[in-house]
């Protein structure tokens, strides 16, 4: 029902809630069973085994699937019996089509259970107490705060409002901020975009704060009811995903064009056409890498997770690439680069005791308070001052919240305008000062002594507040600033994290600036920079007024030296922003106020704070911080190099080894053998080296050297002609490997069928060999061989597998092989180990011949 059209009072009586106390925690959970969760619904999620015969929907499978159809028949047709290998084509074929709809499935609840983490929340009344909560859970009757930069979760009736405007954009359409007003009753009639007593789902507040009733929630909500709008359609796809599925098409292409041509060779060979059509078509199925982007999926999400628990929350899974490229980080200075633990270490006044009685009076309500307030709070009591009960003991009329543009908060407590904030924007606009005795006028030589005292303070790194006030009646203009009287300065120090420093040091070794971007005093900045290595002794700071001067050629000179710019706004971030993209940087900026979104989604990578953030900024980054931390945007910053290292590592390894099975077969013909493996063993081939090294290879730890290489360089990519060459020379080392275990078998045992199982041993196993080649780019055997327990355990299970094949009697009967003896076995063995010793000595020409030379 509608509740636009009724007081306040009213709506809290139908909704059987209490403005003060909120609901009770029982009743909560009685409504959240009857309403259900606050969520928009999202489109039905596949299932598992609409996934698994989704894997079928592949033209080379399904042409596979024609081909053992065809023996099949031929097999009744001739009356021989022998249905072993379309039985177990099949059978690897469902073994295949298991696994890829466990990986996609496995990779969706990665990335779900990240949507969960960065989930916004809500701050509700419940018994009394006010707390946040999981803004899922809200329910109609609960009482909420909304303050600046909030992203309302829930379409609610406000009861009291202090000068609250919110956008509406994503509901309306329209851009600019509404005011709204709780006193006013709509007409029943009124338009959704002329609501002015109510807020809904997915606006956000720009200034001000509420209190408010949720009166309807999930799909009951004005957005609920659009929700089709709303729902994605579509998986967001990375850049790094679609050049990988085009390559994929590309290398699919050459795959089908050489399949074609050992068919082609096969038959004049006088191998019977549908044998060697089955090993053409399960060589095109195993060899072209169409589950690439898949793998990549399985990767990034899997690397995800693993930032998701050193506190740092990726919001879109294209960002992890940025992260390896970043070169810029733009941070802030306050709870990022500090402690954000901020006390009150200097009072400047002729009255200290009233100058924090006022800044009490001026300072945020409720039990979530940013920390300067607290500061002052905390500080009251040295000064025989109960704030809580100051606070109750003056009533409050009406606030104007600190914004970034004021750089001010001003109140009106019983006859008092009370202001508080930077002094550049307070020490204008008074007239008089407060004295021991009383008040005076304001001299100019008493305001080159506040400002003295001002730079005294902001010289130790304190963040200095001025505090200005005046008699007033609320009858009047209440925000008439002007004519006031100064009263002090409060200092307030916030010191570097111990971790700090080193951090920026070591973006610094991996070729990353830090930049810091404050609204605080240049002085306070110049300090904190000098103590965490940003700023060197001589090192220039750019004011926020000296960058309004600036043209767009002079701003993008400046930010190739200025490591830090101090009393800027957040329209001047975005400018820094788009400076240092004009001049080829890729950016991480930290944000988190409402005006910080449009630098957070101007940067490369938005990085918003998880504890002091507002929902607004955090819906604009791509990255979460949960702990403000910027230890942990260095930290995102060498996992997303890790991530993409692993992720080349196990893109060269599944080509590399796709390319040595089609040379293995294709050579194999050329020199005169029948085909050296079946369909069935090119099958089993792919199905064990395809699947669990990859992924193995995916949870690989960042190499020693990872932040002291460059950042990487996105107009690259992945697929460096370097990197083209050593995938060449790796896949015709396997197939050559495969071939060389063929003719040994042949040559000294004139037995096909033990030639073929020395083949199928190295190709399978020689594969398995090479996935640690691909660990790392050093040696892999001074870096320590088993150091990936997964990847050790993938490459036990494929020999283990591969020897049941051979020595299990049933089995072997059924891939036509058989038993090798321990002469044979053992030449296997050490032509399958050749990889790792042919690439650790290309490693070392490399790394000793060619770079020193």
């Amino acid at each position: 029902m509608p509740y636009h059209d009724i007081t306040a009072n009213e709506t809290i009586d139908k909704l059987n809630t209490d403005a003060k106390k909120g609901l009770s925690e029982k009743e909560s959970r009685n409504r959240l069973n009857k309403y259900g969760k606050n969520v928009i619904k999202d489109k039905k999620k596949k299932g598992f085994f609409k996934r698994f015969f989704a894997q079928f929907d592949d033209f080379m499978i399904i042409i596979l699937l024609c081909a053992a159809g065809i023996s099949f028949a031929t097999s009744l047709l001739f009356g021989d019996g022998d249905m072993t290998e379309p039985v177990i084509i099949l059978a690897i074929v469902i073994l295949n089509a298991f696994l890829g709809a466990f990986q996609e499935l496995r990779a969706e609840h990665s990335l779900a259970a990240l949507k969960k983490l960065s989930s916004p929340t809500a701050t509700v009344i419940r018994d009394g107490n006010e707390k946040k909560i999981a803004s899922d859970l809200l329910v109609p009757g609960d009482i909420i705060r909304i303050r600046q930069g909030d992203i309302i979760s829930a379409d609610c009736r406000l009861i009291k409002c202090e000068s609250l405007y919110v956008n509406e954009a994503s509901l309306t359409g329209e851009t600019s901020e509404i005011h709204k007003d709780a006193d006013t009753v709509c007409d029943t009639l009124t338009a959704q975009a002329e609501l002015k007593n109510m807020v809904m789902s997915s606006t956000s507040v720009t200034r001000g704060s509420a209190l408010a009733v949720v009166t309807a929630t999930g799909m009951d909500t004005e957005v609920g009811k659009i929700a089709s709008m709303l729902i994605n359609t579509t998986e967001e796809e990375t850049p790094l995903q679609k050049r990988l599925a085009n390559t994929g098409k590309s290398l699919g292409i050459a795959c089908l064009f050489i399949c074609g041509i050992i068919f082609i060779i096969g038959t004049f060979k006088h191998i019977p056409p549908l044998e060697m059509f089955m090993t053409s078509v399960s060589l095109a199925v195993a060899a072209i890498p169409e589950g690439l982007p898949a793998i990549v999926t399985i990767l990034l999400a899997l690397g995800v997770v693993r930032m998701s628990k050193h506190n740092a929350i990726v919001r879109h899974l294209p960002s992890v690439e940025t992260l390896g490229c970043a070169t810029v980080i733009c941070t802030d200075k306050t709870g990022t680069l500090t402690l954000n633990e901020m006390k009150v270490s200097e009072v400047w006044s002729p009255n200290p005791q009233n100058t924090i009685r006022l800044s009490v009076l001026c300072s945020e309500d409720g039990e979530y308070i940013n920390p300067t307030d607290k500061a002052i709070l905390d500080c009251a009591a040295s000064y025989s001052i109960d704030a809580k009960a100051y606070k109750s003991a003056h009533n409050k009329l009406a606030e104007l919240p600190f914004d970034s543009l004021r750089k001010r908060m001003s109140v009106i407590c019983d006859n008092k305008l009370i202001v508080k904030g930077a002094l550049e924007c307070i020490l204008p606009i008074c007239k008089k000062v407060e004295t021991r005795s009383g008040t005076a006028t304001l001299t100019k030589d008493e305001e080159r002594k506040i400002i003295r005292e001002n730079t005294s303070m902001t010289e130790k790194a304190l963040r200095v507040i001025a505090v200005a006030y005046k008699n007033c009646s609320f009858k009047e203009d209440i925000y008439d600033e002007t004519d006031l009287i100064f009263a002090g300065l409060i200092g307030i120090y916030d010191p570097p994290r111990p971790e700090a420093k080193s951090s920026v040091l070591t973006a610094q070794k991996a070729g990353v600036r830090t930049i810091m971007i404050t609204g605080d005093h240049a002085m306070t900045a110049s300090s904190i920079a000098k103590k965490t290595g940003i700023l060197s002794e001589n090192g220039r700071v750019i004011c926020g007024t000296e960058l309004e001067s600036f043209t767009d050629e002079e701003l993008c000179e400046a930010v190739k030296t200025c490591n830090v710019f101090a009393r800027v706004t957040p329209e001047h971030k975005l400018k820094i922003v788009k400076a240092l993209k004009r001049n080829g940087e890729i950016c991480a900026m930290t944000g988190d106020g409402v005006n910080d979104a449009p630098a957070l989604e101007g940067a490369d990578i938005g990085c918003s704070m998880g504890i002091s953030g507002t929902e607004v900024a955090r819906s604009a980054s791509d990255m979460v911080l949960t702990d403000d931390n910027f230890a942990t945007i260095v930290y995102a910053i060498k996992e997303g190099r890790t991530i993409y290292d692993n992720i080349k590592k196990t893109v060269k390894f599944l080509l590399s080894t796709n390319i040595g099975e089609i040379l293995t077969v294709m050579f194999g013909i050329i020199f005169g053998c029948n085909s050296p493996l079946t369909a069935i063993e090119l099958l089993w081939v792919n199905l064990v080296t395809d699947s669990l090294p990859a992924v193995s290879l995916g949870l690989e730890k960042a190499e020693k050297d990872i932040m002291k290489r460059p950042p990487i360089n996105p107009k690259h990519g992945i697929f460096s002609p370097s990197l083209w060459a050593e995938i060449t020379v790796e896949g015709l080392l396997i197939g050559a490997l495969s071939i060389l275990a063929h003719s040994i078998g042949m040559y000294f045992s004139k037995n096909e069928v033990i030639a073929r199982t020395m083949a199928f041993y190295v190709l399978a196993v020689s594969q398995l060999t090479h996935a640690f080649n691909m660990r790392t780019s050093r040696s892999v055997i001074k870096d320590g061989l088993f150091k990936n327990k997964y990847l050790v355990l993938s490459y036990l299970a494929g020999v283990i597998l591969q020897l049941m094949l051979m020595y299990i009697p049933t089995l072997s009967d059924l891939f036509n092989i058989s038993a090798l003896s321990p002469v044979y076995l053992g030449i296997s063995i050490v032509l399958s180990t050749l990889p790792l010793f042919f690439v650790e000595l290309q490693k070392y020409i490399n790394s000793h011949l060619i770079n020193k030379g």
